[in-house]
Formats: C-alpha cells, sequence, structure tokens
C-alpha cells in the first residue's frame, strides 16, 4: 500500500463511554478487593452494531465492575470487522475530549474515529476515512507515545492475511495526519491474535499466540529497516484464543485477557516483565460472543510496559 492521507469522510455514529484501568503494583493475584486491584476493561462491537464494554478486577474470584452497553448504533449492524483499542479522555462530560480508534469495515476500508459527550448527553462524533486496501487483514492496532512536552510517535501496526506485520509512522502537518508504510516483516502466518503490550520510545511489544499453541513476545524497535525480535515465552496451550488484550499493572507488568470466541469465554492471566511468569487467575465472569473486541484504555493511563 502507498502513503495515504487523511481525508474527511462523517459516519452516522453513537457516542462510547469506558471503564477505568487502574495501575497498581504488579503482582495481580496479591490482591483481593476491587479498590486495590488492577483492572482490565474489554470491549466489543456487537452484530448489531453497538459498543459495549465489561471491566474486570483481578480480585480472587475475578470481578466484573462494570457490564453495559454504552453506544447503540454506533455503525450498522454487520459492518464493522476490526477494531483497535480505543482510548477516551479525562472526562466524558467535556465535549472537547473525545474517545478515539481505528476500525475496519467489511468493504475493507479502515477509518480513525473520534467521539465526544456532554454531561447532557449531546453527541458528538467523528470519522475519517484514512483508505482502503484492508482487504484480509487479521489486526489492527496503533501505539501513540510521548516523545517530548511538544511531540508524539504514533505508529500503526497491520496484520495481513498472508502473515505479513505492516508499519506505519503517522505524522500531521497542517492538521491533516498521512499514514507513511515504514517496514514490513513475514513470519506470522500462524499467528491468531496480537495484543500491545509494551510502549516506549523506542519500541512497541505484542503478545502473539499461534495455531501451534505458541506464545511469543514480539520486540518491534522503531528504527528502519523494521526488524522485530521474536521470543517464544510458552509452547503450547494458547492456541484456543481469537483475541487477547492487557492492561498494565504496576510498575512492568500486565493484566491479559485471552477471549475464547467459540465457548464465548474469557481468561485472565497476571503476565511478568518479558513474560517470563504467566499466572492463570481463573476464568472471567460473563461472556464474549460479539464477533469484533477489542481493549479500552483511559488517555490517562500510563504507557504499557510489560516487556
Amino acid at each position: 500500500m502507498n502513503t495515504w492521507t487523511k481525508h474527511s469522510g462523517l459516519l452516522a455514529v453513537g457516542v462510547l463511554t469506558t471503564g477505568l484501568l487502574q495501575a497498581t503494583p504488579a503482582t495481580a493475584a496479591q490482591y483481593t478487593t476491587t479498590a486495590t486491584a488492577c483492572r482490565i476493561s474489554a470491549g466489543a462491537m456487537t452484530a448489531q452494531g453497538d459498543h459495549r464494554i465489561q471491566t474486570f478486577a483481578a480480585t480472587k474470584p475475578i470481578t466484573r465492575t462494570e457490564n453495559r452497553t454504552v453506544a447503540k448504533g454506533l455503525w450498522p449492524a454487520g459492518l464493522v470487522r476490526l477494531s483497535s483499542s480505543w482510548f477516551k479522555g479525562r472526562g466524558a462530560e467535556n465535549p472537547d475530549i473525545g474517545h478515539h480508534g481505528l476500525v475496519v469495515d467489511t468493504q475493507n476500508t479502515l477509518y480513525d474515529g473520534q467521539y465526544a459527550i456532554t454531561s447532557n448527553g449531546g453527541l458528538y462524533p467523528h470519522w475519517e476515512r484514512i483508505g482502503g486496501g484492508w482487504g484480509g487483514y487479521r489486526a489492527i492496532e496503533r501505539s501513540q507515545v510521548l516523545l517530548s512536552p511538544t511531540t508524539e510517535r504514533q505508529t500503526a501496526y497491520g496484520l495481513a492475511g498472508d502473515g505479513t506485520l505492516h508499519r506505519w509512522n503517522i505524522t500531521s502537518t497542517g492538521g491533516r495526519q498521512s499514514w507513511k508504510p515504514s517496514g514490513t516483516a513475514g513470519g506470522y502466518a500462524g499467528v491468531k491474535s496480537m495484543a500491545l503490550i509494551s510502549q516506549t520510545k523506542t519500541y512497541d511489544t505484542f503478545l502473539m499466540n499461534g495455531k501451534d499453541g505458541a506464545l511469543l513476545t514480539v520486540h518491534i524497535p522503531t528504527t528502519s529497516p523494521m526488524k522485530p525480535v521474536v521470543k517464544k515465552v510458552r509452547t503450547a496451550t494458547w492456541q484456543g484464543f481469537e483475541a487477547m488484550m492487557g492492561a498494565r499493572c504496576g510498575t512492568n507488568g500486565t493484566l491479559l485477557l485471552g477471549i475464547d470466541k467459540d465457548t464465548g469465554a474469557g481468561y485472565l492471566y497476571a503476565v511478568g516483565h518479558g513474560a517470563t511468569v504467566i499466572q492463570g487467575l481463573g476464568k472471567a465472569p460473563g461472556t464474549f460472543a460479539d464477533p469484533v473486541p477489542f481493549a479500552w484504555h483511559e488517555n490517562s493511563d500510563p504507557k504499557l510496559f510489560g516487556e
């Protein structure tokens, strides 16, 4: 795909909000109250085109602290095929601070979306069409890291159907963003899902699970050419998850949610730095049957640092 320059494309959409992700000490299993436990917020686009949220605290047993539909009729039914993580601003009542994320529709077009909501229910949605050519892609994600008080690194990733991992650098000039390809890496045909677990000024890291049951860390320096460093941290049992998502837990840990779409079940894990230690916390309450899962984060959350 060539360099894309964004142009406006407005769609009829609703509004959404998110739950709270708490950054607390790294070993989530040590804590037994919802006030101190690490949390993860799982979002989903339903078959009806609604956005919903479920938030879980890593207590013993696991506690679901939030479960609700947050945006009805966000998209036409069945139109969204993929979603990145979504972020929200400091106050849902502030119309100047919106929620934002990426989606790919069934026409294989990528959109960047933003939302704002006022305390009296006023909705302020806006979508920008980035470009087509996303047929066959199996995952998308965007990492945003502040490099200085006035400079931000924005890097997007897409896992293509042939197993190629694509990377783009996103820049802004005159209020317009452009996506410039910044590298590819092959060899990921056996990957089922990927979850971002680290974001720093110089690299991003994903956890990926394979059809063979393996679990990998994929460390991607921001340098060019793109040269991921892949480490196999588990050799079996991880093939059941069609989606994974991570949230920061403590200084350098990750709370990981794996979703088995075949059974509609979700399983929570406390993952140590570099995924050298992984502790199963159990089956999460509720179901995960919606077709397009994604992770929710607050804009104010500390960046992921699981590797």
